[in-house]
C-alpha cells in the first residue's frame, strides 16, 4: 500500500494519517467519542416528522430540513446489481439493526434500479415488480420503519433508467414523487440514464419541485456523474451530488474517485455533500489495507457512507472497518473536519516530493 501512495496518489497521506487512528481501535471495543452521540440522535429522529420550519423552507427550491451529516447506510447496486428483491432487502434491514450498525447511523436501506416492472399501469403510475416484489414497495417500506430504518429507492431524470429494464420518471416527476411520498420513501437516487438531451440543470430541479411538493421530506440523491460539475449548483437542487462516474472495486478505481472528488471540498456542508460513489468494502477486489485506506477517505471527505457489499455475509475485518466509530465520527462530526482535509489535500505536494526522494526518485 505505501508503494502506492509513494506512486503518486494525492490521498494517500491523508489515509496513512487515518490508517494510525484506525489501528489503535477496533469495533469490538472502541472508547465513545461526542461525535457518536451525535450520529446516535440523528438516528432517532422520528420518521416522516416534518421539521419545524417547513412552510417556511417550502418557498426555497429545496429546503427538506435533511442531511445535517452524511448519509450513512447500504446501497443494493455494487454487489447485487439487478439481482435484488424484498427478501435481500428486508434481510439487509434486520443485519443492520442485530449487528448494531443502525446504531452507529447506517439508517438508510436503499434499493437500486431494477425494482419496477417495464410498463407502467393504466393510470401511468409506477409498478413494482411482481416477481421480486409481490409485497409492494409500501409494505417494504414498513418493514424497514418497524426497524427504526428508512428506505430509498431508484428512479432517473430519463425515459428509461440505466438498466433498461424499468421506465424513468422524466416527463413523470410528479406522479412518481407523489407515488414514492404514498409509499413512505425517505431516500431517491436520480440516475441520468437515457435522457432527452436536455441538461441536468433543467431536468434535476423538476423532480427537486416534484418531491417538496409531495409535503413528505425526501433525501435527494443526484447521480448526474459530475459531467456537468454538479458540486457547484447542486445545493438548490439536492442533498447530494455525484463528483465521479461509477466506482469499481479496484484501488486504481477508488482513488481516482477520490482524487476526482476532493476538487469540491469546500463546497460539501450540512444539507449538501460531495458523492464520489459508494463504498466497495467488503465486495473482495481489494485488500483489507486498501478498504481501510477507502473507507477512510471516504470518511474525511464528508461523504455519504453508503454501504455497497452484501452486509449478511461480511467478514469480521470488514465489519471491523465500517463499524470504527472514531472514523465515522470524523464522518458525522463536525463541519471542521472539511477545512483540516483542505489543508492536508494543500500540503500533500510537499509530501509527496519528500516521499518521492526516499523512493529513489519516483513519483
Amino acid at each position: 500500500m505505501m508503494e502506492n501512495c509513494a506512486n503518486g496518489s494525492s490521498n494517500c497521506l491523508l489515509a496513512v494519517c487515518l490508517l494510525l487512528l484506525i489501528s489503535s481501535s477496533s469495533s469490538s471495543s472502541i472508547r465513545g467519542s461526542p461525535g457518536v452521540t451525535s450520529v446516535d440522535s440523528v438516528s432517532r429522529v422520528e420518521k416522516n416528522r416534518l421539521p419545524s420550519n417547513w412552510d417556511r423552507s417550502r418557498r426555497n427550491l429545496l429546503a427538506n430540513g435533511l442531511a445535517d451529516t452524511p448519509p450513512m447506510g447500504w446501497n443494493s447496486w455494487n454487489h447485487f446489481n439487478c439481482k435484488i428483491d424484498e427478501k435481500i432487502i428486508k434481510a439487509t434491514a434486520d443485519f443492520l439493526v442485530s449487528t448494531g450498525l443502525s446504531k452507529l447511523g447506517y439508517t438508510y436501506v436503499n434499493i437500486d434500479d431494477c425494482w419496477a416492472e417495464m410498463a407502467r399501469d393504466g393510470k401511468g403510475n409506477l409498478v413494482p415488480k411482481k416477481s421480486t416484489f409481490p409485497s409492494g414497495i409500501k409494505a417494504l417500506a414498513d418493514y424497514v420503519h418497524s426497524k427504526g430504518l428508512k428506505l430509498g429507492i431508484y428512479s432517473d431524470a430519463g425515459y428509461f433508467t440505466c438498466s433498461k429494464t424499468m421506465p424513468g420518471s422524466l416527463g413523470h416527476e410528479e406522479q412518481d414523487a407523489k407515488s414514492f411520498a404514498s409509499w413512505g420513501i425517505d431516500y431517491l437516487k436520480y440516475d441520468n440514464c437515457n435522457n432527452d438531451g436536455t441538461k441536468p440543470t433543467v431536468r434535476y430541479p423538476v423532480m427537486t419541485r416534484a418531491l417538496m411538493k409531495t409535503g413528505h421530506p425526501i433525501f435527494f440523491s443526484l447521480c448526474e456523474w459530475g459531467d456537468m460539475h454538479p458540486a457547484t449548483w447542486g445545493a438548490k437542487v439536492g442533498n447530494s451530488w455525484r463528483t465521479t462516474n461509477d466506482i469499481s472495486d479496484k484501488w486504481d478505481s477508488m482513488v481516482s474517485r477520490a482524487d476526482m472528488n476532493e476538487v469540491y471540498a469546500e463546497l460539501a456542508r450540512p444539507g449538501g455533500w460531495n458523492d464520489p460513489d459508494m463504498l466497495e468494502v467488503g465486495n473482495g477486489g481489494m485488500t483489507k489495507d486498501e478498504y481501510t485506506v477507502h473507507f477512510s477517505i471516504w470518511a474525511i471527505s464528508k461523504a455519504p457512507l453508503l454501504l455497497g457489499c452484501d452486509v449478511r455475509n461480511m467478514t469480521k475485518g470488514t465489519m471491523d472497518i465500517i463499524a470504527n466509530k472514531e472514523v465515522i465520527a470524523v464522518n458525522q462530526g463536525n463541519h471542521i473536519v472539511l477545512c483540516i482535509y483542505m489543508f492536508i489535500l494543500h500540503v500533500h505536494v510537499c509530501m509527496n516530493e519528500i516521499l518521492s526522494s526516499l523512493n529513489g526518485g519516483s513519483s
